[in-house]
């Protein structure tokens, strides 16, 4: 399984930008995909996720109403619409995919994610 995530860049407060994220390889077992991020010094921390079974979305409380996952299962891939962004979302953005969890796995935690992307760059200036 190999994830690619890309779309990030330097931005300006108030502008948009869509992340992608393209996954290969075996689909059998997958649960659902999220997306996490880092900024420097802190830990990575969950932004949105959708679970397969049920195309159930969660979101992070700091994106609600701003940021939108979606999927393209023709496409396979994994997108992240973020709008009116401000300083603080700039971070190392991760795709993340997890398999053959119970339907009740935690989206918003690292441990039940079983592959991840590279990381793509969203800088985000005031």
């Amino acid at each position: 399984v190999q994830l690619q995530a890309s779309g990030g860049g330097l931005v300006q407060a108030g502008d948009s930008l869509k992340l992608s994220c393209e996954f290969s390889g075996r689909t059998a077992g997958k649960v659902g995909m999220g997306w996490f991020r880092q900024a420097p010094g802190k830990e990575r921390e969950f932004v949105a996720a959708i679970k397969w079974s049920d195309d159930t979305i969660y979101y992070a409380e700091s994106v609600k109403g701003r940021f939108t996952i979606s999927r393209d299962n023709a496409k396979n891939a994994l997108y992240l619409q973020m709008n009116s962004l401000k300083p603080e979302d700039s971070a190392v953005y991760y795709c993340a995919a997890a398999y053959y969890r119970s339907s009740t796995y935690n989206v918003r935690t690292l441990g039940p994610y079983d592959y991840w992307g590279q990381g793509t760059q969203v800088t985000v200036s005031s």
